[in-house]
């Protein structure tokens, strides 16, 4: 019995020496060029082309261009559990979407019950609009009864655009920025410091921010602080005792246009983990105009 144990104890340990053995080659020879980038991804992301090794978001008006409404018909197969898209469609969970492209935002629809976080939204679907909507719903308006989570694909997103297109809207595709234009945005948008905002136009952009914001001195905090006041205050302080995220309140310094720009530009770019969920104004006269508003109250 004790030769037997031996035995069985001897293979068992031999084989644990060659396992170990063999992970420590595997690892040296999987480390060996692990700082090194490889000269072929090993997945391309749909939407991106590379400027001076960084990624760089192709404009949705270049992806429009080439476009195929037969997929986009496939993709919106997705959306027909609540969405009709024939002339005369019957409104389900969703508005039925004939001709929804250049319609007016939340309204018509066959009297459609928008909700109030849309409702709050101003404007025309164009194609950029419906571009940011169909990316994420919930973070375009907080609050959406939309359920659907949005097309991480920007191309199935221009392929569905195109093809919502043609159904009752046939407007013409909007022209495709010059070679090269997506690399000089990526390296950053016009400052809206460098524009002169209108007050009354800000004021029509700001009402997509009245399902969190209110702006009125003494206005109730929601699911964003009260912003009577905010331009030059203290950045993730006061507001009525508001619970700023962690990285709001350890930024610092004072909203001023230059910091309001940035902000507006992209909120979750320029503060990491902050609880604010709009995607931010890609316009930078929009971003002006915002500023100017919020500099007047």
């Amino acid at each position: 019995m004790d030769d037997r144990f031996n035995t069985i104890a001897g293979w068992t340990l031999a084989s644990g020496i060659v396992a170990l053995g063999l992970a420590s080659i595997s690892s040296h020879y999987f480390r060996a060029t692990k700082d090194q980038r490889p000269d072929k991804m090993g997945y391309e992301i749909a939407g991106v082309v590379k400027s001076g090794g960084a990624a760089v978001a192709v404009p949705i008006e270049a992806l429009l261009g080439k476009a195929d409404p037969a997929k986009g018909a496939d993709v919106f197969k997705k959306c027909m559990s609540c969405h009709t898209v024939t002339q005369g469609g019957a409104n389900g969970i969703g508005p039925n979407l004939y001709g929804v492209v250049g319609d007016a935002i939340a309204q018509g629809r066959g009297g459609f019950a928008f909700s109030d976080a849309l409702k709050a939204h101003t404007g025309k679907w164009d194609f950029k609009l419906l571009n940011q909507w169909l990316t994420d719903p919930r973070a375009m308006a907080p609050g959406t009864k939309m359920t659907f989570a949005g097309l991480d694909d920007p191309q199935d997103r221009a392929n569905v655009i195109v093809y919502l297109n043609s159904q009752g809207s046939n407007l013409p595709l909007p022209a495709a920025p010059p070679a090269g234009a997506a690399g000089a945005a990526a390296g950053a948008a016009a400052p809206a410091v460098a524009l002169v905002g209108d007050p009354a136009k800000g004021a029509d952009i700001f009402k997509r921010c009245g399902a969190c914001h209110t702006i009125n001195q003494g206005g109730a905090n929601g699911i964003g602080p009260n912003l009577y006041h905010v331009y030059g205050d203290d950045v993730g302080k006061g507001r009525g005792g508001y619970a700023f995220s962690d990285g709001v309140a350890h930024k610092g310094g004072k909203w001023d246009a230059a910091a309001l720009d940035k902000w507006l530009t992209s909120p979750r770019d320029d503060i990491a983990g902050t609880k604010m969920t709009f995607a931010g104004l890609d316009s930078a006269q929009d971003r002006a105009d915002v500023i100017a508003y919020l500099k007047a109250n």
